[in-house]
């Protein structure tokens, strides 16, 4: 599940790959996670976009046309804007001399092909925490309902709720800001982020599902459905 917080400033992932089927893989997980994704297909346009906009974690492929990973990752260390930016290096070597090259190359992390995309994931959450891109988080709580940020695990009355991607994104958000309405343009910004685009019917549909995970049998909506207004967590039944 998503580790970033909703209205929040999302950190930006540049992606430096030159695989595309691998590219739009990564790129698709990574704006589910809620990441902003920037891509570059060789080392050259790598330094480029980063000398432009840096940010915040560059997934790196060692094998690039033109510079290689390495290389590049030698010229972000050597410029003092960039010498603390946190790059994970991905590739296809798997030799343990490989690893130890990369990482004394400059590389805060390595990751061999094929990976599992949650492993990727949680390494790419721990350097983004580490370089303070990413805040810590705790609980949330509203009612009976408790959301423990950290673990991303959400209860109602002691009970655990099954929640999708999206679902826990929009409770978190609502949870964030009880009682206050939000139309459902605002929801969009806030939950699936300004770049996407999605119809404004959409949030809708999640909130059906919303309701359908965290309502049991005899419990009150919590959610209320305010006319030609949007959403909001309230103790008034919708």
């Amino acid at each position: 599940m998503p580790d970033i917080i909703p209205g929040s400033a999302r950190p930006t992932i540049l992606v430096v790959e030159d695989e595309v089927p691998l590219l739009t893989l990564l790129r698709y997980n990574l704006e589910k996670q809620g990441f902003r994704v920037e891509e570059a297909a060789d080392g050259q346009e790598a330094l480029l976009r980063i000398a432009e906009a840096k940010p915040d974690l560059v997934l790196l492929d060692w094998m690039l046309p033109q510079l290689s990973g390495l290389e590049v990752c030698r010229q972000i260390r050597r410029r003092p804007a960039t010498r603390d930016l946190p790059i994970i290096m991905v590739t296809a070597r798997t030799e343990q001399q490989d690893t130890v090259r990369a990482l004394d190359t400059g590389a805060d992390d390595y990751i061999s092909k094929p990976f599992a995309m949650d492993g990727l994931l949680a390494r790419i959450r721990a350097l983004l925490r580490r370089s303070g891109s990413l805040a810590i988080r705790g609980s949330l709580a509203f009612r009976d309902l408790s959301m423990d940020q950290d673990a991303h695990r959400v209860t109602r009355g002691g009970r655990p709720l099954h929640l999708g991607p999206t679902e826990y994104r929009l409770l978190e958000f609502l949870m964030q800001h009880p009682g206050r309405v939000f139309s459902r343009e605002q929801l969009l910004d806030a939950v699936w982020g300004r770049d996407i685009h999605v119809e404004p019917r959409t949030v809708d549909v999640h909130i059906r599902r919303l309701r359908k995970a965290i309502n049991g049998p005899g419990e009150e909506d919590v959610i209320r459905t305010v006319r030609s207004a949007g959403y909001a967590l309230d103790v008034e039944a919708a």
